[in-house]
Order: structure tokens, then C-alpha cells, then sequence
């Protein structure tokens, strides 16, 4: 074999080699690949049972506050009002910047009327049905979640549907009405429609392009604006006094409790869960916002716990385990 032969032939097989290197799967990454999914997946399931806690304590600042005399809308101005500065305090700290787009203001706008409409549309079902009810047909938004998702084309596994109908059934248990309530045609429709106004919320922060590139923080800050100047108008509309009920210094201290806990915390980790595990796995694990609220009654408010409570929490529980122990396949 001549000399120039030769280095032709070495020359392929090193190119070969070369090839076969880079073509060779990296162990390495791959690991560190799925060590960041599962941080993430981790992260959203955190991150989701943090909200329906957080959400779950509306009773234990709320109700202070309507027995103070605090009106609805005006306690929802301030919630929201506060929230929104705190958030802005949190996004300054942290030099995050608070610039967004033309085509980004518009849909996070209406994500905050959808996340302040539910709180409206809960509020004033309480009106014509019992709170047990209505809190019932609320946690029909995971369903809802579910079947937006399907018409999407995202298909939830069979775990996940699961734990959809076992947590209904839990709730209830929970908070199935009284044989003698009373009950009405619009505060069910309204209670359904907070529903909706939550599941659209879910989707849209999870879906949507045009607002991807958008922080959590922003979207929260934004969101709890739009709520704000919601209610604010409803107040003027209304005719009430802005500080009517707000008139000791504890009044404000359980304001701003309920505008960092409820509100700020419980909006924050809503968006960081559903964009991590999806608006799905979100929505279910939002059974901890009954179980909290129903454990902060029997605790602080001397509210009775039943068998039948007890065996619905034990459900709820047990189905939101299966959910993050079992996610099922998902293809590639």
C-alpha cells in the first residue's frame, strides 16, 4: 500500500471514529436531563398543594373581617390592592423587570378578570345557595380543566382522571348541603361559572405562547391589578365606603395577612404549578383549599368534624398521592 493510500485510509477511520463519538449518547446529560424534569415536576407539586393551602386560609382572615363589618367588594379591593404592591415590593428586591409587551398586556388583562371574576362569581352564589354547595359545584374545574385539555389535544392519562372523579367524591363528603336548603338556579349557575373563570385561568397561563416568556411574578403582579381596579369600580358602582369596617389596627393586620397569604402566595404558586406540571395536575391538587378551609374551621372556629368529613379528607388525600406517586407514560 502506497503512503498516500495509506493516510486516505487512516483519514476515513478517523472520521468514522469521530462520527460514531458524537453519535454516541451522552450519560451525562441524559441524567442531568431528567434530574432537572423531576426538580421541576417536584417543584410544581410543591408548588400547587402551597396554593390550595394558601387559598384554603380565606376563611381564617375573611371571616374576621365580615364580622368586623367589612363589606365584600371592599375586603376584595384591598386583598387584591395590597397583594399587587407586596408583589411589586417582591419584583423590585429582586430587580425583575415590570415591561411587557403590546400583545402580552391584552391577555394579562383578561387573566385578571378571570381570576377576579371567580372570586366574584363565588361571593355572590353564597347568596342563593349554601357554601357547602357552591363550594361543591366550584370543584367541578378540574373537570373542567380536563376537557378544555382534551379539546386541545392533550390527553390526561388514566391516573389523572382518576384522582379527578376520586377527589369530587371526597368533596362531597365534605360539603354536601342539608336536606332542607334552599337552593337556586342562579347561585348555581354562579358557582359554576366561578368555576369556568378558574379552569380558563388554569389553561391559558399553561397554554398560551404569547405569554411564555412572561415570569410568574409579572403575570401575578398584573393579574392582581386588574382585579383590583375591578373591584374598585364595583365599589364606586356600589356606593359603599371605601374603609367602612377597617377601624382598628388589628382590622389592617388581618388585611394584610389576607392580601400576602390567600392572595399573593396562593396567585404565585398557581402560575409557577400549572406551567411546571400542567393546569390538570394543578386544578386536582386544589382540593387542599376545602381540606384547610374545613381543618381552619374545626380548629380556630369550634366547627364540628364528622365521620363522613373525615373519610372525605381521607379520599381526597389518598387520590392526590396516587396522582404524584403514579403520573403514567408520556410519550416522548
Amino acid at each position: 500500500m502506497s503512503r498516500v493510500a495509506a493516510l486516505r485510509e487512516f483519514r476515513v477511520v478517523s472520521e468514522s471514529r469521530k462520527k460514531a463519538y458524537l453519535c454516541r449518547p451522552n450519560s451525562k446529560i441524559r441524567v442531568k436531563t431528567k434530574v432537572h424534569i423531576d426538580r421541576r415536576r417536584l417543584l410544581g407539586y410543591v408548588a400547587g398543594i402551597t396554593a390550595g393551602v394558601s387559598y384554603g386560609m380565606n376563611p381564617l382572615f375573611g371571616k374576621a373581617l365580615m364580622e368586623s363589618g367589612v363589606p365584600v367588594m371592599v375586603m376584595l379591593f384591598f386583598r387584591y390592592g395590597f397583594a399587587a404592591v407586596f408583589t411589586a415590593i417582591l419584583m423590585l428586591a429582586r430587580k425583575e423587570s415590570f415591561r411587557v409587551g403590546k400583545r402580552e398586556i391584552g391577555l394579562l388583562i383578561l387573566l385578571g378578570l378571570l381570576f377576579a371574576g371567580s372570586s366574584i362569581t363565588l361571593f355572590t352564589s353564597y347568596a342563593y345557595i349554601p357554601s357547602g354547595l357552591a363550594t361543591t359545584l366550584v370543584y367541578l374545574y378540574p373537570v373542567f380543566v380536563a376537557l378544555i385539555m382534551v379539546f386541545l389535544r392533550i390527553y390526561p392519562s388514566w391516573q389523572t382522571w382518576l384522582s379527578i372523579l376520586a377527589t369530587f367524591a371526597g368533596i362531597l363528603l365534605l360539603s354536601a348541603p342539608s336536606g332542607n336548603a334552599q337552593i337556586r338556579l342562579a347561585g348555581i349557575l354562579l358557582a359554576i361559572g366561578a368555576a369556568l373563570c378558574y379552569s380558563f385561568y388554569l389553561v391559558i397561563v399553561n397554554r398560551s405562547k404569547r405569554i411564555k416568556k412572561v415570569s410568574e411574578q409579572t403575570l401575578t403582579l398584573y393579574s392582581l391589578i386588574t382585579g383590583a381596579v375591578l373591584f374598585a369600580v364595583i365599589v364606586a358602582f356600589q356606593g359603599e365606603y371605601i374603609l367602612e369596617g377597617l377601624d382598628t389596627p388589628a382590622d389592617w393586620g388581618i388585611l394584610m395577612g389576607l392580601a400576602i397569604v390567600p392572595t399573593m402566595i396562593a396567585t404565585l404558586t398557581l402560575a409557577i404549578s400549572s406551567r411546571y406540571i400542567g393546569p390538570t395536575k394543578t386544578a386536582i391538587l386544589g382540593v387542599f383549599e376545602p381540606l384547610t378551609a374545613i381543618l381552619i374551621g374545626t380548629l380556630f372556629f369550634s366547627e364540628p368534624m364528622t365521620l363522613k368529613m373525615a373519610l372525605g379528607i381521607v379520599i381526597c388525600v389518598a387520590a392526590v398521592v396516587f396522582m404524584i406517586l403514579k403520573p403514567g407514560k408520556k410519550k416522548n
